[in-house]
C-alpha cells in the first residue's frame, strides 16, 4: 500500500489489529465475523424494536396508502375488501417469516439482493435488488406528488380559498415543490437513522390517531343511519369465496399487496438495529400485524358509511378513487376534516423520508459487493449513512416524476399500478431464496420445516402466481387508467419495461464490474456452509478468503 493511502484499523476479538486501505468498496469488512455479515460502517445499535416498527409503519404509510389504494380495491371487490386484505396479508406474513429466518442467519442490509445471491447466484440476486430499488424510487416520486397535492388542499381548507387547492394542478408550481420535498427527504435521510427515528415517532403517531378518529366517527354515524349510503357490516365481507371469480380475487390481492408494501424496510436497516439477528424480524412481523388492523378498521368505516356505489360519495365512484379520504373527510368530520388532510400530508412526507432508507441501503450493499460501481458504498463521514446512494435515489425519483408528469398523468398513475408486479417479483424471489438457502435444514426440526420451508414456499409461490396473473391481465388496455400502446395495456408495458431496464443495467454492470458475477465478492452458498469472508487485498481489490483464515498485522 502507498504511504498516502487512507487506512482503517480494525481490532478483532483476540486483540489483534488489522490495517486495511479505505479506498475500495470493500473497505470496512470485519474479517473475523463467522456469520458472514459485512461491516459496512453503518452506525450499529441505533434502532430498537419500537423504533424499527415505527419506521416500518411509516414506510407503509397507512394514511397515504389507503387514500389512494382503498378506492380501487373497493371498485374491484366491493364489500369484500376485508376478505381481500386478509388474503393479501397471509402471503405477506408468510414471506415475512421467510425474511425473518434469512435475517437471523445473514443480517445484511442488502436483504433481497444479498439473500437471493446466496441462494440462486448473482443474476437472480441482482434482479431481486433491482426490483426493490425500482419499486422504491417510483413510490418516492408518487409520495412527493401526493404530499404536494395535500399541501395545497390543506392550505385551501385553512384559508377557505379553492384557488389555492387548484395550484396543485399547475405544473410550474407542482414540479418544483415536488423536487423540493424529495431534496428535503434526502437531506434528512442522509443524516442517519437517529434523525429518521426521532422524526418518525411524531409523524406516525399523528397519522394513526387521525385514522382512528376518522374510522370511529364514520362507524358511529353509519350505525345511526347518517352516512351517505349506510351499509351494515356483515360477516360475509370477510369471506373470500364470495368475492368473485379468480381473476377478480387476484386483482384485489395484487392491489392489497401494494397496500402492505414497505414493511421489509425493518430488515434493510438490520445492521443499524440492536440485536440485529432478532430485532428486525420481530419488527417486520409486528409491523404487518399493526398495518392489517389499521387497514381493516379503515375499510369497514369507509364501506359502512359511503357504501360501494359508483355515484356521489360512493366508495366505488371512479372520481373518488384518487383520494378517498379527501372526498369523505369533510362529510364525516365536518370542520375537523383538516385533521385528515394533515394526516395524509404527514403520512406522505413521513414515508417519503423513511422509504429512502431501503433502496439506499440496498445500493450500499450492492456497491459494497461490487454489483454496482463502488461509489455506492460510500458513507457520509459525519453521519455514517449511505449518502451517495441516498442522493442518487432522490435524484432518480425526481427525474422519473418530471418525465412521467410531463408526458402524461395517466403514465404516472399506471406506473404506481404496475408496482404490484415488481413487489410480487422481488418478494416472491426472496421467499423462495429462503426455501433454497435452508434446503439442508428443512426437516431438522418442526420449526425449521415450517419457517424455512412450508411458510416461505407458500408465500413465495402465491406472490409469483400473482405476478404472472397480474402481468397477463394488465395486457388488457382497460387495466389501470385504460390507456394503451399498440393495443397493449400501459400498466403491462411500464411494469415489464422497468424489469427490462434492470436486465440491461445488469448486463452493463457485468461488463464493467465482473467480480460479483464471478462469485468473487458475494458467493452462492447455503445455510450449512460457512459464508466466505470478503476482504480487500493490499491493492484494494475484493478477494474471497477462507472463513477460517486469520491474518494478523
Amino acid at each position: 500500500m502507498s504511504a498516502s493511502t487512507p487506512r482503517r484499523r480494525v481490532v478483532d476479538d483476540e486483540g489483534h489489529e488489522h490495517v486495511y486501505p479505505t479506498t475500495s468498496a470493500i473497505e470496512q469488512v470485519n474479517l473475523l465475523n463467522p456469520g458472514g455479515v459485512s461491516n459496512k460502517g453503518l452506525q450499529a445499535g441505533k434502532v430498537g424494536l419500537l423504533g424499527a416498527v415505527v419506521i416500518g409503519v411509516s414506510v407503509v404509510a397507512p394514511a397515504y396508502t389507503l387514500t389512494s389504494g382503498l378506492g380501487p380495491t373497493i371498485s374491484t371487490v366491493g364489500t369484500h375488501v376485508p376478505a381481500i386484505l386478509l388474503l393479501g396479508f397471509i402471503p405477506m406474513l408468510l414471506v415475512a417469516l421467510g425474511y425473518r429466518a434469512l435475517n437471523t442467519r445473514v443480517p445484511d442490509s442488502g436483504t433481497s439482493f444479498t439473500w437471493a445471491t446466496h441462494a440462486f447466484g448473482p443474476y437472480v440476486g441482482w434482479m431481486g435488488g433491482w426490483g426493490l430499488i425500482a419499486a422504491s424510487v417510483i413510490v418516492l416520486s408518487n409520495l412527493a406528488a401526493v404530499a404536494v397535492d395535500f399541501t395545497f388542499l390543506l392550505l385551501a381548507q385553512i384559508t377557505g380559498s379553492q384557488a389555492i387547492a387548484d395550484l396543485a394542478g399547475n405544473l410550474w408550481v407542482n414540479i418544483p415543490l415536488t423536487l423540493v420535498y424529495l431534496a428535503l427527504a434526502g437531506w434528512i435521510s442522509h443524516r442517519g437513522m437517529e434523525t429518521t427515528k426521532h422524526l418518525q415517532y411524531i409523524l406516525v403517531a399523528f397519522q394513526i390517531l387521525a385514522l382512528g378518529a376518522f374510522a370511529v366517527a364514520a362507524l358511529m354515524q353509519s350505525s345511526r343511519g347518517a352516512g351517505f349510503d349506510p351499509t351494515p357490516v356483515q360477516l360475509d365481507w370477510f369471506n373470500p369465496f364470495t368475492a368473485g371469480d379468480f381473476s377478480v380475487v387476484a386483482a384485489g390481492v395484487s392491489l392489497s399487496i401494494f397496500l402492505f408494501w414497505g414493511w421489509d424496510v425493518t430488515l434493510t436497516m438490520n445492521e443499524e438495529t440492536k440485536d440485529p439477528e432478532r430485532t428486525p424480524g420481530r419488527a417486520a412481523a409486528v409491523t404487518v400485524f399493526v398495518i392489517i388492523a389499521v387497514y381493516i378498521l379503515s375499510a369497514l368505516a369507509v364501506i359502512s358509511w359511503a357504501g360501494i356505489g359508483s355515484e356521489g360519495l360512493g366508495a366505488g365512484n371512479p372520481e373518488n378513487q384518487e383520494s378517498i379520504f379527501a372526498v369523505l373527510a369533510g362529510p364525516i368530520l365536518g370542520p375537523f376534516a383538516v385533521i385528515m388532510s394533515s394526516a395524509i400530508l404527514v403520512s406522505s412526507l413521513a414515508s417519503l423520508q423513511s422509504t429512502m432508507v431501503s433502496p439506499a441501503r440496498t445500493l450500499l450493499a450492492m456497491g459494497f459487493y461490487r454489483a454496482v460501481p463502488a461509489r455506492f458504498a460510500e458513507l457520509s463521514p459525519r453521519f455514517n449513512s449511505p449518502a451517495f446512494a441516498t442522493w442518487v435515489c432522490a435524484g432518480f425519483a425526481g427525474l422519473f416524476y418530471v418525465v412521467t408528469r410531463l408526458l402524461s398523468e395517466n403514465a404516472l398513475w399506471d406506473t404506481i399500478t404496475a408496482l404490484g408486479l415488481m413487489i410480487c417479483f422481488y418478494y416472491g424471489i426472496t421467499a423462495l431464496a429462503c426455501v433454497w438457502y435452508f434446503r439442508r435444514e428443512w426437516f431438522t426440526s418442526v420449526g425449521n420445516a415450517l419457517t424455512t420451508f412450508l411458510f416461505p414456499l407458500i408465500g413465495g409461490l402465491v406472490l409469483l402466481v400473482m405476478f404472472c396473473v397480474t402481468a397477463l391481465d394488465s395486457t388488457d388496455p382497460d387495466y389501470g387508467s385504460g390507456s394503451s400502446v399498440f393495443g397493449v395495456g400501459t400498466v403491462f408495458i411500464l411494469g415489464m419495461g422497468v424489469l427490462a431496464i434492470g436486465v440491461v443495467l445488469m448486463m452493463w454492470t457485468r461488463l464493467r464490474h465482473p467480480a460479483y458475477f464471478r462469485g468473487e465478492t458475494l458467493p452462492q452458498t447455503d445455510s450449512t456452509r460457512p459464508i466466505p469472508i470478503i476482504r480487500p487485498d493490499d491493492d484494494g481489490t475484493a478477494v474471497v478468503r477462507d472463513p477460517n483464515e486469520r491474518t494478523h498485522s
